[in-house]
Order: C-alpha cells, then structure tokens, then sequence
C-alpha cells in the first residue's frame, strides 16, 4: 500500500541545515533579500515572484519578463516550466487547452478555477465549466498559478489550484509598444497598446491578432488554421493618491473573436505513421466560430494604510459554435467518429466515407453544429485588514461573491454526402432539433483567511463556504420555439465548508512550508449527484545555497469521490453528464531548481531553471463507467490523461544587448483509458521531448528584433487520441519580429 507520509518523510532530514534566523529568498533574475510583509494589489494572487516564494502554499509566478523570452501565445507552452502542471494538447496552437493541476482530470481545464484579473473566466464555472473558451496568453502581462493549501479564498474547483492571467495594466505614465512578428505557415501576430496615468485619471488600450494557415494538410486543400482578434480598453478614475479616503475605480472592456477552421477529427494509427499531418476529407467543413466580450469595474476603497475593500461586478458573454463532423450513417445505422477512428479494422467502410475514399449517399457524413451561448455575471467584494504587534504581523482577508453562470444548447446537425472528396450538403437541419435545453447556476461564496506571523512562523487558517443551486431546463427537440409547458427540469444543490491551513518556517537560506485543505468540486443538475471530494496535503522546502534556488514539494490528494464527465472533447458523448469514479490516490513530487553559471558577472549571465513532476495516480476501487470514457475500471488502474514524469529545462545566454534562449520539454507517455502495467498500443501517447529556441537582439532601448523557433529538432510527436483519433503537435516553426517600445 502507498504511503504518502512515508514518502514525506524524505524531506525532513533537510531540517538539519536548518539555523534560526530570518527569512531570506533569491530568486533567478534578484539577489537576497529580507523579507518584508506586503499586503496584495486588487485582482491579483500574487502579484510577484517575491509573494510567490513566501507563501505557506506552493505557488508559482511568471513574470513579463519571463513572458517576453519567448513570445508565446500558447498557453501550453508558457506552464509546461511550472512544476505540477500537466496538459495535453490537441490542435498545436493552444486555442482550447486541457490543463490538470495535481492530477485533476484535465479534460478542457474543467477542474481548476480559471480567472482573469481575479475574476472567474470559464464561459460557465458552475454549469458547465469546460473551458472553451481560454483568455490569450500573448496579451497578459503576468500568469499566476496557485496549488495546495491555503487556496481557499479561490474556488469553486480547490483540488488542484488556480490559475490567474493578469492582463495588461494601465501604466504608471506614458507607455506604447508594437511587436509583430511573421513566420510557418503563414502565421502573423500584430500586438499594439498604448497607455497613459495623471494624478486622476489612467487609460490603456490593446489590440492583438495572431492568425495562421495552420500546419495540417486537408485532403481536398485549403486552410487549416486561424483568426483570432482580442480588443481590450481600461479607464479609471482615482482620487489624489494621498488623500485621506483614497477610491478608485477601474473599468475594463474585452472583446475578441475567433474563425478556427479546427476539427475534432485525428488520424488512425496508420494513416499517423505514414502522413501525420493530414486532414481527413470529411473534415472539410469543420470551423470554429466565437465571440466573448468581458464588462468589469473595479472598485478600491482605502479606508487607511491598514484597511482596503476591493469590489469587482463582472459580466462575461460567450457564443460559440463548432460545426464538425461528428457521426457517420452506413446502412441505416449511425457511428460516432471516435468510434471509428479507435477502431478502423472494424468500421473500415465508415472510415473510408471521412476518408473520401469512397463516394457516399446523401446524409451519410453528419455535421453538428455545436452552438452554444453563454453568460457569467455576479459581483465579488474582499475586505483586506492587518495591522502589527511587537513580533508579530497579522492579516485577515474576508471575501464574499454572489454569481450567476447559464449554458444554452440550440443545437442541429446537417447531412451531407461526398463525392470526389468534395462534401456537399443534402440535408439541412433544424436549429434546435438536436438539443434544446439552458443549463443554470447560482452561487454564493464566502471565504475568510486570518495570516499571523510570529517571528519566523506564519501560519494561514482559513475556511470557504460554497452554496450552489444548479438546474437544467430541457425543452426538447420537438420544441424548438420553447413555447410548450411540457419540458423536463430538474435541480440539485450542495452546500459545503472548505477548511484549510498553510504554515511557513524560515530558517537561514532555507524554508519548511506546507498544509491540509479540503478540495472540493462542484456537481452537476443531475439529481442526487454528489460534489467531487478530497483531502489534499503538501509538505516543502525553499532553498538557496551558493546561488542553487528553488524547492521541493511533496503532494497527496486523497480523493473519496472524485467525478468523471462525458465531455465530447474527451470522445464521449458530449451530455457533459458526470459519473462516480470512487476512491482515487494522486500523489507526486514537484522539483524547481535555478542556477546562474555566470553569476557576480558584469555583462553576462547564463541562468538555468530546471522543472520535475512526477504524478502517481491509481484507483482505489473497480467501476464501469457506462459512459464509456475511462471504459471497464479495476482497482490499481492508473487515471487516464496523466503523465507520470515531466521534465522541463530552460537555459538563457543574457547580456544587455542580446539574449539567446533553449527551452526543452520531456512528457512522458500517458494511458487513453484507465490500466495498469504496459500501455496498450491503441491507449498509448508515447513520450517526446521538444526543443524551442528564442532570441533577440536590442537595437536601442526603444527597438529590437525578435526570433523563436517551436520544436527547433522538428520532431513528428502525437499529443492525444482525443477528441477522435490521433493527433499531432506543432512541427518545425520559425518567426521573426520587430519590438518598438517607448
């Protein structure tokens, strides 16, 4: 049997290092310094790499200077160097990520809280938080990543974590920037902002595009890449910054718009090893088609040095529609395209329909149109107290939220045929007819956290409360203009505590740090269905010795009920129903370590971050999930989706001219379907390691040119079998651009 403490036990011999002093931290680009309490800006977690390294739970900060090393806009590519990260890609640009912290089902990021300025940012985080839609990386201005303990002023998911994009700031005084940039594929990226901040009054305004052809080949040509633009303006109005009351108050507009010529259809295993960049035929007329628009004001009240109340009141809009093919009809009888596609030997007359390979009859190829509309709204107040004692330091956060989130399904599928490759369509359907039902949540959230620092001990009670009333109004599909009274409605609800406490013990170059809480997540409609449970624990260290930083963290989630959900994205059959799966284990070990080669050097540095996960996962009991995501389950089997190990290195040349930048990722191989022992060949994503590649050149300090390179070895690698079949990662890329900033 597993012991997790046992396995803790390892790090407690790193005690003996220990001296009773004062905290003292380094970070990779800082030298020592003495820690001094700090009380948080508004919609922020963390809001430095400094906050990061001192708090009594593991948390992770990536800077803007972090951000600009390489450009990314794939989100994917900007965690994989945080420790206790996992994610699987699925179409090579990271437009729709499937992110897992600590071992959560990563199946589109459905079960870490995601937020934007402090602020939820899931199209619909209690009724169906699929994460479809996910805010682009390439315009924030920092990303913060919470785990473990002491999470509990964020929720509703508290298993895993939090991750926090923050997106660009209104600037202290005048500030413009232009970075474009043009490479692979076609691919373009234009991103202006231009802002300004007097005694009362700030602005900034951001516009960003990044668009490719897209590296998949179509059978019958043409694009398969994307369009999206993001538009962001802020304003605030602020009185004197010494007054006696000082207020603000900030507004934020968000729109974007995305036109993604994506599929969810992959390749077989054959078709993989021989083309791996090929596009079926019968995907010909896939797209992605999507609108969010952001509204939030944020109000902050200093009633003193020692006493600010922040309130934010958010609305965030979402409409979608992915037009896909999702079933094919031979013979009278209907075949999912994940079906076929895991199965070809079996259904090999369905597969050459998708393939074109042969002519069909009309309605043979089912199109879907996914259409989807949905709203996030509430308002969210925290009020943020502390004062000092002779030794001590005390804070005391108390937040309170009330939201609203919908999910509205109007949805129909239109028939085609095909004939030399080319689909046309023989059937149109009728919105509505597929499936016709809204999906609605309401909230309320409370949350207190009481921080006491005595000498060299800071300890974090505190205690969530989440109330939730979740019901699903189906009208059916003969009742498209939802006028009859005869529809199907249900309801459920949950109410529960979260508790949890972090500690932190500094000693000479050197920290313990760890806690207990309760993870938590939320049920669906579905009546008499039960919240996903757990207790989490953690125990770490920080460290810096002769210029080594970083730390080690041990992990254990024990899981009582932990939930699965037939998401479409997954294979299933997209009724994002959710299932008991039991009992489950999730233990780890994240690693961080930096190191400067060339430290104490006037012009040069040579800084190296290396970043190490191990997540061991198993079942603790047997279930058939009829569904049929994870298949037949037998206690021991390991949670599908998961890498064991990861290992990310990065090493930068710096100097104040250039800088010259590697970024190396192994992702160890991951099982499609729960087991144990080998993996199945038609269950397997076996490993890879990718290398990227950046640089820049500082012309002055106002312009410099830029270059990255994505899998710089061009490495042909598969990402996932989901949603159907085999799929690729982003080949060999490079891109070149331009930075003007004043």
């Amino acid at each position: 049997m597993k012991s997790y403490f046992s396995f803790l036990l390892c790090l407690f011999p790193l005690l003996l290092l220990a001296q009773n002093t004062r905290l003292i931290v380094q970070s990779r680009d800082s030298n020592l310094i003495q820690l001094n309490e700090v009380v948080l800006s508004a919609n922020v977690i963390l809001g430095s790499k400094y906050q990061a390294k001192n708090r009594t739970g593991s948390a992770f900060y990536i800077s803007p200077q972090e951000l600009a090393t390489f450009y990314y806009t794939d989100i994917n590519r900007v965690l994989r160097a945080v420790p206790g990260v996992s994610f699987y890609e699925e179409d090579g640009f990271g437009l729709r990520p499937n992110i897992s912290l600590r071992g959560t089902s990563p199946e589109r990021s459905a079960k870490i809280t995601l937020m934007e300025d402090g602020v939820l940012i899931a199209p619909a985080p209690y009724s169906a938080p699929a994460a479809y839609y996910f805010p682009s990386v390439a315009r924030m201005q920092a990303v913060e990543i919470l785990k473990g303990s002491s999470q509990v002023q964020y929720g509703p998911f508290t298993t895993g974590g939090a991750i926090n994009m923050i997106s660009t700031q209104i600037p202290d005084s005048f500030n413009a920037s232009l970075l474009a940039s043009y490479g692979s594929f076609n691919s373009g990226r234009l991103h202006a902002k231009v802002g300004d901040a007097k005694e009362h009054i700030g602005y900034m305004v951001e516009y960003l595009n990044f668009n490719s052809d897209g590296f998949k080949k179509l059978d019958t040509g043409g694009n398969t890449g994307f369009d999206k633009n993001d538009l962001v303006a802020k304003f605030r109005l602020n009185t004197a910054k010494d007054a006696a009351l000082y207020q603000g108050l900030e507004v934020k507009f968000q729109y974007s718009d995305e036109d993604s010529n994506e599929t969810y259809v992959g390749l077989t295993d054959s078709d993989f090893k021989a083309t791996p960049y090929r596009r079926y035929a019968g995907s010909q007329t896939d797209e992605m088609i999507n609108e969010h628009i952001q509204l939030m004001a944020t109000h902050l009240l200093a009633v003193s040095d020692n006493f600010h109340i922040t309130t934010n009141a958010y609305y965030n809009g979402f409409s979608r529609n992915w037009y896909k093919l999702d079933g094919v009809t031979l013979g009278g009888e209907r075949r999912g395209v994940s079906e076929i596609l895991s199965n070809p030997d079996e259904n090999i007359d369905y597969l050459q329909l998708i393939t074109g390979e042969q002519d069909t009859a009309a309605d043979a190829l089912l199109v879907k149109a996914n259409n989807r509309k949905y709203i996030s709204k509430g308002v969210q107040t925290k009020l943020d107290y502390h004062w000092y004692g002779e030794k001590t330091f005390h804070d005391l956060e108390i937040g309170l939220r009330y939201h609203y989130d919908e999910e509205d399904r109007y949805q129909w599928v239109d028939g085609y045929g095909i004939a030399n490759g080319i689909m046309q369509l023989t059937s149109e359907g009728t919105p509505g007819t597929d499936a016709n039902r809204i999906s609605a949540a309401k909230a309320f959230a409370g949350f207190a956290l009481y921080k006491l620092t005595y000498n060299d001990l800071t300890l974090t009670p505190g205690l969530r409360y989440e109330d939730i009333s979740l019901n699903r109004t189906d009208y059916g599909t003969n009742n498209i203009g939802r006028t009859n009274s005869d529809v199907s409605f249900r309801e459920n609800t949950s109410a529960v505590w979260i508790p949890g406490m972090g500690f932190n013990y500094n000693l000479d170059r050197f920290s313990i740090f760890g806690g207990v809480h309760k993870g938590f997540s939320p049920p669906t409609s579905k009546v008499g269905e039960k919240a996903e449970k757990s207790i989490n624990m953690e125990l770490g260290s920080r460290f810096t010795y002769n210029g080594l930083s970083g730390e080690i963290i041990g992990f254990y989630n024990d899981y009582s009920n932990l939930l699965g959900s037939d998401l479409a994205a997954t294979g299933g059959t997209g009724s994002l129903e959710q299932f008991n799966a039991g009992e489950v284990d999730v233990m780890g070990l994240e690693v961080l370590l930096n190191y400067d080669f060339l430290s104490g050097h006037k012009s040069f540095k040579l800084p190296l971050t290396l970043a190490y996960t191990l997540t061991d996962t198993e079942f603790k009991n047997s279930f058939g999930s009829s569904e049929d995501i994870w298949g037949e389950v037998t206690a021991g089997d390991e949670l599908p989706y998961i890498s064991k190990h990861q290992l990310n290195a990065t090493l930068s040349l710096e100097h104040p001219s250039y800088s010259i930048n590697l970024s190396g990722r192994y992702n160890g191989e991951f099982r499609t379907r729960a087991g144990t022992g080998s993996i199945p060949s038609n269950e397997l994503v076996p490993s890879s390691f990718i290398l990227d590649a950046s640089g820049a050149y500082h012309l002055n300090s106002h312009a410099s040119i830029t270059g990255n390179i994505i899998n710089m070895l061009d490495e042909v690698y598969a990402v996932s079998r989901v949603p159907a079949g085999l799929r690729p990662g982003h080949p060999f890329g490079a891109y070149l651009g331009i930075r003007l900033q004043y």
